[in-house]
């Protein structure tokens, strides 16, 4: 009688758990919209959830530490006129996140360190390009400042946030809604997933899409994809019976793929989040009450199903904490913000150990929150893998770091909006009979008027905080 040989693999045992009722977030108005996205971003400083907002769109952004009930008054993030459909934190500034809304723009917002006293209304910049919703953000992984967005007009546009630029547009890629958008763990590559079915592999610099399959699953349902550590794409999608089903691919041989496994039938798009430095990926279905997990390896059959960890109430979203975010002395190895229909509810993923000690082969080095690369040394061809940072020591999030925007576009350079022409006024008079010097120091000149204005208002605030501090 042959004995069967247990897999060796450290990630055998990892198990969930939800943090005590004091350690969720209590009475948020979770966003009802219909939308395929997390809503949920977090980072080792804040959390952020969408919210419902009357006559517009809005998200809470709270402190980690501010757990228990919420009070119904607390300041929101508010300047969309239509709903948020996508938040995501920028990677190398805990204090900066973008959203994506049905109004057709993307806004980038500085979020206080201190609790503000009022809804942040102003965004430090407000992107405008898509004629439709826009229901998709990534920001590169190691370049400073640069930003993908997607929306409902198919088109793909690459930012530069630092200075309000359009860097690249990929307009032409996709005939029909785009489903996902993954980067690769240095920002030269794009896994996308359309309503056509196709999953493609995009060079966003040469507009180029260097390999494609066509119905990687076959349902019509929507196709999720994220980049491996190995440069693998992992999908997740359904059959034509609509089973949901996972799969694995290598870019280079899109004929059959590297493992296709039928899971269960349900109608909820399973949302991949892929930890490289572990190589586990936990699926987390929108209206499942379950969190999925595997272990992608060399070795057949590839994707190891590890456990499940599941609970009584359905998911409405979730919140994946970054490594940098995680309690290294507990053997933390992932941390979940599970949204439920009035609270966020924190689940750990742990390896157990019986040491104190660092775990070091739990926690090799993980990309910390200095960029890589600028901008435009990315927009010119250059690559650079993350730049690591040893968890050894516990990871302390900087202090506030301010985003400053430096506007190259000075001035408006799209089309007039169709529409009778009016006579020209002379406020309106032609750009030539200014200098553009005289321009330039008015703007300044503005600038260092409202910079000094918002100064002050900060001042203001921190002294109000410290009073109320001082009441309680």
């Amino acid at each position: 009688m042959s004995r069967r040989v247990v897999r060796q693999s450290k990630f055998r045992h990892v198990f969930g758990q939800a943090a005590k009722a004091d350690q969720a977030y209590e009475d948020i108005r979770v966003s009802k919209v219909t939308w395929d996205s997390a809503f949920c971003a977090v980072n080792p400083k804040f959390l952020a959830i969408i919210v419902e907002a009357g006559g517009g769109g809005a998200f809470i952004v709270l402190p980690l530490a501010k757990t228990g009930r919420v009070d119904k008054n607390y300041p929101l993030v508010t300047g969309h006129t239509g709903p948020v459909l996508d938040i995501d934190w920028c990677p190398h500034n805990d204090n900066v996140i973008a959203s994506a809304s049905d109004d057709t723009t993307v806004m980038v917002w500085q979020i206080p360190d201190y609790t503000p006293v009022r809804n942040i209304t102003e965004p430090v910049i407000t992107l405008e390009g898509h004629s439709k919703r826009v229901g998709i953000l990534s920001w590169h992984p190691t370049a400073r400042n640069v930003l993908l967005s997607a929306g409902g007009d198919n088109v793909i546009i690459i930012w530069n946030v630092g200075t309000g630029e359009v860097l690249l547009s990929l307009d032409d890629m996709h005939p029909d809604v785009i489903h996902s958008v993954c980067w690769n763990s240095n920002g030269s590559l794009l896994a996308t997933t359309c309503k056509d079915k196709t999953l493609r592999i995009i060079d966003p610099r040469k507009s180029q899409v260097v390999a494609e399959r066509f119905a990687a699953h076959e349902g019509m349902r929507p196709m999720r994809a994220v980049f491996t550590r190995l440069g693998h794409i992992f999908t997740t999608g359904f059959t034509r019976m609509s089973q949901r089903e996972l799969g694995l691919w290598d870019p280079n041989n899109f004929e059959e793929p590297v493992a296709l496994q039928e899971m269960d039938t349900s109608n909820g798009v399973l949302l991949p989040f892929y930890d490289a430095d572990s190589s586990i990926v936990y699926l987390c279905g929108k209206g499942d009450s379950s969190i999925r997990y595997f272990e992608i390896t060399e070795e057949p059959p590839f994707v190891h199903y590890l456990n499940t960890f599941s609970s009584k109430e359905p998911q409405r979203g979730m919140g994946f904490m970054p490594k940098r975010g995680l309690d290294v002395s507990k053997c933390e190895i992932a941390r979940f913000y599970k949204l439920h229909e009035r609270k966020c509810e924190p689940i750990v993923m742990t390896v157990p150990r019986k040491s104190d000690l660092f775990q070091d082969d739990l926690y090799p080095d993980t990309p910390g929150p200095e960029p890589a690369l600028e901008a435009d040394e990315w927009l010119s061809g250059q690559d650079a893998e993350p730049v690591l940072i040893s968890l050894k020591e516990g990871y302390v999030p900087p202090k506030h770091r301010e985003l400053r925007v430096t506007k190259r576009n000075v001035l408006d350079v799209r089309p007039p909006a169709a529409g009778p022409r009016r006579s020209q006024s002379a406020s309106e008079a032609p750009l030539s009979q200014h200098t553009l010097e005289t321009l330039l120091e008015e703007i300044k000149a503005l600038r260092e008027r409202v910079q000094a204005q918002e100064e002050r208002i900060t001042a203001l605030e921190n002294m109000l905080c410290e009073l109320v501090d001082g009441t309680d």
